[in-house]
């Protein structure tokens, strides 16, 4: 009896640690669930944080993965699907966005890539301008499917074309990553450094 006692108390202890873990995460009030589903493939949520411009709160991102990584180098190699996922904190003219995320992008792929990834910059442009502006709790995602491409889908909708590339999703996430972030406290929590 005694023995059933604690392994009773152990098997409690062990459902509730998992259901923290499982909970999903608020940031700015944006939640994260704490798995996706990419392609068919349930991913889990890795880290999310705050995308700050100076004092404003711009958006919210998280990171889904296959398995936790805690390097940049082990997001990119992640095998299967991966998803960034992002939510407007406060209005913005979807053009800036976009040049924005271009600016990162140069700032972080190496020259010798950038031919190679134009079209996909090229097309993540035109989406982006197509949109005018986001407002906050407007969201977009940015997905790797194996076999398919970089699926941009803005309020849970496909926009243009798959960028087949593989580089082309390994450039996006250096956005946020990469060794000039687009801000170091949200690549620090993408990460899963930030509690």
């Amino acid at each position: 009896m005694h023995l059933f006692k604690h392994f009773l108390v152990g098997a409690t202890a062990l459902a509730m640690a998992a259901t923290v873990v499982a909970a999903p995460k608020e940031v700015n009030g944006v939640r994260f669930d704490d798995s996706a589903t990419v392609g068919g493939t349930k991913l889990q949520l890795n880290g999310a944080g705050t995308r700050y411009k100076a004092i404003f709160k711009v958006y919210a991102a998280g990171m889904y993965l296959s398995k936790k990584v805690s390097t940049p180098e082990e997001a990119y190699a992640a095998p299967g699907p991966k998803r960034i996922s992002i939510t407007m904190l406060r209005e913005i003219d979807s053009h800036e966005l976009g040049k924005s995320f271009t600016k990162a992008f140069e700032e972080n792929t190496p020259k010798a890539q950038m031919s190679k990834l134009i079209p996909g910059l090229i097309n993540q442009g035109e989406i982006f301008s197509a949109q005018k502006k986001m407002v906050a709790g407007d969201g977009f995602t940015v997905d790797w499917i194996p076999g398919t491409g970089t699926v941009i889908s803005v309020k849970g909708v496909p926009q243009g074309e798959p960028t087949k590339e593989p580089e082309f999703f390994i450039a996006m996430m250096r956005i946020w990553l990469g060794a000039q972030p687009a801000d170091w406290k949200l690549k620090d929590a993408l990460l899963g450094k930030d509690s």
